[in-house]
């Protein structure tokens, strides 16, 4: 009963946090259910398979780098807990300055990843011009993406959860008028998705180095030590190096998951691209739960505060497994009325139809691999999420998918299903192990 106070005072400091990025989180499946509708409405099926395949490209482009994001927001929470305000303004500049370059680089070598990207992904040639189409737009957003996942990370790091949602919900919210506007009004098709998403995501970068400029203490000059030196970018990126690896392999899979459904056919693509949609829906949308567990995990290390760290664990569990819940309800009573929403195209709609029990399974299978993620990143346990996700591709995602083939996109979605839960296993373990021992203060 003593910890009873204490576990109330960090339900109402999780949800002040979690509330605004579970909004936040949730624009981004908004965005892609927008994408998806004003394509999945259109005469053909190729337009919306040439988004899927360009989209999930760019998933891999951009989030390769996704520890700007992730590596961000844990750094920034240990200051934070810490009481740093040195460590989390230098931190916050050399990220922006190197996800700047980063996303230089990545504009001048775009035609070799691109033509690499969908020569792997072996969409039909139709599907593949428009693609290529779409992603020789959209690269252009990489410099403003990339400083976009250093900002929302530190705003969460720093315990600003409304400064990310502030930020995201008026850019995509830009984002899904542009796209109407630009595909509906003009005709763009999909070279119009393309660019409503470079304008946006400048605009959501825009509004981020706004308000992080606010955040600066009172006083904070631009100083030469503030910008450090060529040691302290390589130890940013030797400290998210796992994050990097582990997104990679992650990203991979859901590329694979996306090609093996192209070598089916356009509808297949097309159906499954409607689908996985709705993943994004469950993942945004309970990693409010995580994204808060960062923040609040990483303030618990930064002071080492074991009493607070096992109280945020226990009450981000308690919290993802009802929202887990509550999306499962959601996607049975729901699922075939929200694909008719997405494509008046019958074929894609009756094909969707057939594998949506699969997506019944997903935010069960899915919700502990989401929070266990929030808890190493906030622990910056990077390393161990790494293993666990080479581990579940390597051998579990594609043994099974192998073992499979014959069951086809079955086959394909159980093989998404049993990474999820091999994901949750191998990370649970570590976790308990970690607890156990005490590794969770140790230093790495």
């Amino acid at each position: 009963m003593k910890s009873s106070p204490q576990l109330a005072t960090i339900d109402r400091r999780l949800w002040a946090l979690a509330w605004p990025l579970m909004l936040t989180n949730l624009t981004v499946p908004l965005l892609g259910l927008v994408d998806t509708a004003v394509l999945g409405h259109l005469d053909t099926p190729e337009y919306l398979g040439a988004v899927a395949i360009g989209a999930n490209l760019f998933s891999i482009l951009y989030w390769t780098f996704g520890f700007m994001r992730m590596g961000t927001t844990g750094l920034a929470a240990q200051a934070w807990g810490k009481r740093d305000e040195f460590a989390q303004i230098a931190l916050l500049l050399r990220s922006v300055l190197l996800a700047s370059g980063i996303g230089l680089l990545l504009i001048l070598f775009h035609q070799p990843l691109i033509r690499l990207g969908l020569h792997l992904m072996n969409p039909s040639e139709r599907v593949a011009a428009l693609a290529a189409e779409y992603a020789s737009i959209r690269i252009w957003s990489a410099p403003a993406v990339l400083c976009q996942y250093t900002l929302v990370g530190w705003l969460i790091g720093t315990q600003l959860p409304k400064g990310p949602m502030v930020m995201l919900i008026v850019a995509n919210g830009l984002n899904i008028v542009l796209d109407i506007f630009f595909v509906t009004g003009l005709g763009w098709n999909s070279r119009g998705v393309a660019m409503a998403t470079v304008l946006a995501e400048y605009s959501a970068a825009a509004i981020g180095f706004r308000m992080v400029l606010a955040r600066m203490p009172a006083g904070q000059g631009f100083t030469r030590a503030l910008f450090g030196q060529l040691e302290d970018y390589l130890k940013i990126l030797r400290v998210n190096r796992y994050i990097m690896v582990r997104t990679i392999a992650l990203l991979l899979v859901l590329a694979f998951f996306t090609a093996q459904g192209a070598r089916q056919g356009d509808t297949i693509l097309a159906a499954n691209a409607v689908l996985i949609t709705f993943l994004l829906v469950i993942s945004n949308g309970l990693d409010g739960f995580a994204n808060a567990a960062e923040a609040l995990i990483g303030e618990a290390v930064g002071k080492k505060s074991r009493s607070q760290f096992r109280n945020v664990f226990r009450v981000a569990f308690r919290w993802s497994l009802w929202g887990s819940m509550l999306f499962t309800i959601a996607f049975v009573l729901g699922g075939r009325f929200l694909i008719s929403l997405l494509t008046s195209i019958d074929e894609v709609r009756t094909t969707a139809w057939i594998y949506l029990p699969w997506l019944w399974m997903l935010p069960l299978a899915s919700v502990w691999g989401f929070l266990l993620d929030g808890v190493f990143i906030g622990a910056t346990r990077t390393r161990d999420m790494q293993n666990t996700m080479l581990f579940s591709a390597l051998a579990v995602f594609l043994p099974v998918w192998w073992l499979t083939t014959e069951w086809g996109n079955h086959g394909l979605w159980f093989s998404l299903i049993c990474l999820m839960l091999s994901r949750a296993a191998s990370m649970g373990w570590l976790f308990m192990n970690h607890s156990r021992h005490d590794r969770w203060f140790s230093e790495q």
